[in-house]
């Protein structure tokens, strides 16, 4: 429901002051590419492009390519793969697949970025990389990571843990309702 993928049944989803419940299927899509960046699982890099083109796909898309290669560059750069830009995205490691995605989620200075299972696919020692660069990017950036993991551990010192079990949210051992104001 945050990613505005599926329409709740009842209630509101305000993201940043705006009803995104109100918005027509093209605001939702304009919105969503300026407002959301998505971190998944697998990298889902397109590989026939470099590693910089796939970086620059949410600003193309957005229609706001002003300094959009300056912005990917210097991402690049802050998650460690300046040296790999010019690479085609399938010549590249799991680890560093999942760093451009990080750099790609990040390209259009999101409110919200939600990863889901963002380290699932990778070792021990990628995953703590992956893990120090998301919390170091949100805390640099001030930006907000909603992060769904299995592996709640491997994040240490968040902010805030939510659980859900048996379809209910609970902060600690209390049940809360879903209502979230960003």
């Amino acid at each position: 429901m945050i990613g505005l993928l599926d329409r709740p049944t009842k209630g509101k989803i305000f993201i940043d002051g705006i009803d995104t419940t109100k918005l027509s299927e093209n605001q939702i899509s304009a919105f969503r590419n300026k407002k959301l960046g998505f971190i998944f699982q697998f990298s889902n890099l397109l590989t026939d492009l470099t590693v910089l083109e796939n970086v620059l796909l949410p600003r193309q898309i957005a229609g706001t390519n002003g300094s959009a290669e300056k912005d990917a560059k210097e991402l690049l750069k802050t998650v460690g793969l300046e040296s790999q830009m010019n690479k085609r995205a399938n010549k590249i490691s799991g680890g560093q697949a999942q760093r451009v995605a990080i750099a790609r989620g990040l390209v259009n200075s999101p409110s919200i970025v939600l990863a889901d299972e963002p380290t699932g696919n990778l070792d021990s020692v990628t995953s703590e990389t992956v893990v120090h660069l998301m919390k170091s990017m949100a805390k640099k950036l001030n930006q907000t990571f909603v992060i769904v993991t299995h592996e709640p551990d491997e994040f240490g010192d968040v902010d805030k843990i939510i659980t859900i079990k048996d379809g209910r949210a609970f902060d600690g051992d209390q049940p809360i309702e879903m209502e979230v104001t960003v």
